[in-house]
């Protein structure tokens, strides 16, 4: 089966509203063509409004970094999924693992999130990875592949084949040091095992499948070499529009 490439940028907590719309406007009329590969920025919300609209008309698409698994009510300071969906927003990240580590989320709350973005008709793009420790021990496999059936819990097939999950190293995030293009491979085929066993092969073969971690022009098309690799979640490289635009050209 083939699956479309799928890039996404991941800005952080990075940029201001003016550099953000410097950036769509550098990068928006450049885009690949969107059967070509899926090109997308994960922007702080603040900007998020402003990206929308700028992005209407081009292939260019609009990640959310987070949500709440709820649509409204009395969560002072949290993003909602309706309010994103609303906006235009066509993904959300969750379960990155700077969430994970420095917010406390759970592999609980991350399921309920990937839940409350299919209810609003967004896409999640679901983060996972281990440790230098659980990989050193021989363990990122099973870690992995815990983090991923818990997150995946109650979907349908329908709605995995269609998401997207992003495998990040933590001890490759920002480090400027990438897992090899055969651990990333291994990784992606174990999830991918993971979902077939949980739902079906087929769903298996549809979801897509990042890699990211460190990844920057200079290295992307080793990984979307391999055959599990569909795409790649990108930090640092994202940032600036000719990286951003060159990663995308590697691919497309």
């Amino acid at each position: 089966m083939s699956r479309k490439p799928i890039i996404a940028g991941n800005w952080k907590m990075n940029k201001t509203a003016q550099e953000s719309a410097e950036f769509i406007q550098a990068v928006k009329d450049k885009i690949p063509a969107k059967d070509l590969v899926d090109s997308v920025v994960g922007a702080p919300a603040l900007f998020l409004e402003n990206m929308t609209g700028a992005v209407k008309g081009t292939d260019l698409q609009v990640a959310a970094q987070n949500c709440y698994f709820e649509e409204a009510g009395a969560f002072t300071g949290e993003i909602s999924p309706k309010a994103l969906s609303a906006l235009g927003v066509d993904y959300v990240i969750i379960g990155h693992s700077e969430r994970r580590e420095y917010f406390h989320e759970t592999d609980e709350d991350i399921n309920k999130k990937a839940h409350a973005i299919f209810r609003n008709g967004m896409v999640p793009i679901v983060c996972c990875g281990e440790s230098l420790e659980t990989y050193d021990a021989g363990q990122a496999e099973s870690f992995v592949g815990k983090q991923i059936s818990a997150a995946l819990q109650g979907l349908t097939k329908g709605q995995v084949a269609s998401m997207v999950i992003a495998y990040e190293p933590i001890w490759a995030i920002g480090t400027g040091k990438s897992a090899t293009k055969d651990d990333a491979q291994k990784m992606c085929a174990a999830i991918r095992q993971v979902v077939a066993g949980d739902f079906d092969q087929e769903t298996a073969e549809s979801v897509r499948i990042q890699y990211g971690g460190s990844v920057k022009p200079e290295n992307i098309a080793e990984y979307m070499a391999c055959p599990d690799v569909d795409g790649a979640l990108v930090g640092g490289a994202s940032l600036q529009a000719d990286s951003f635009l060159a990663l995308l050209e590697a691919v497309k």
